[in-house]
């Protein structure tokens, strides 16, 4: 299980060197502002991202929680905010997980197809034990450009149950566009020359 030490923040107080702000709240918890290790939560966050279960130890006890929102510095990139979710015990939790596309498509590869990636996170629910870090998905089913894969289609993990309707369309192959040559029009030179000795001819009349 991974832990975050977390320190009751008061309003307004200034943020030691080396902390970021935080806040934890959830159903049955109040929301409380708290400041956290920098280094351990960049640690935590590319370990855990948003689907795995943190442990938030404070002053008032520990909190099983998810992170639920990172903002960062737009300048240096650096997360500089970040909320977690107390989810309550003994029950299940609706998250949305990563979706990590893996194989080849022949429809791709042989076909020349383009992959459409319709999805990138899968809605499930899941006690909190049980939530996956990313949901793996084959893209080697899609063959052909009538291929689909839906979310019916997905192997979960024991526990995991789909918090989406079974039909909606995962990832697909389209096929590649034709480029349309342009057509040239053939330039009528005669035409042209026509046309300017008629216009010499009427500036010469106007002229006398």
């Amino acid at each position: 299980m991974l832990t975050l030490e977390a320190k009751k923040r008061e309003k307004g107080a200034v943020v030691p060197e080396g902390q970021m702000v935080a806040v934890f709240y959830g159903k049955t918890t109040p929301s409380t502002p708290v400041t956290i290790s920098l280094s351990d939560f960049k640690k935590v966050w590319e370990e855990a991202g948003e689907s795995t279960v943190v442990t938030i130890a404070s002053d008032e006890g520990n909190h099983d929680a998810l992170i639920h929102d990172v903002q960062f510095d737009v300048v240096t990139g650096e997360p500089v905010h970040v909320d977690f979710y107390v989810f309550e015990k003994g029950k299940k939790i609706e998250v949305e997980i990563p979706i990590e596309f893996t194989g080849k498509s022949a429809a791709v590869a042989d076909l020349g197809g383009i992959l459409v990636k319709v999805m990138h996170e899968l809605p499930i629910e899941a006690a909190p034990k049980d939530l996956p870090h990313e949901i793996v998905v084959d893209i080697s089913t899609l063959a052909t450009f009538d291929d689909v894969i839906a979310a019916k289609d997905i192997t979960l993990p024991d526990g995991v149950v789909l918090a989406v309707d079974g039909e909606e369309i995962i990832a697909s192959v389209s096929e590649p566009k034709e480029e349309e040559e342009e057509e040239t029009e053939e330039i009528d030179l005669s035409s042209i020359e026509v046309e300017k000795k008629g216009k010499q001819e009427e500036e010469e009349v106007e002229g006398e």
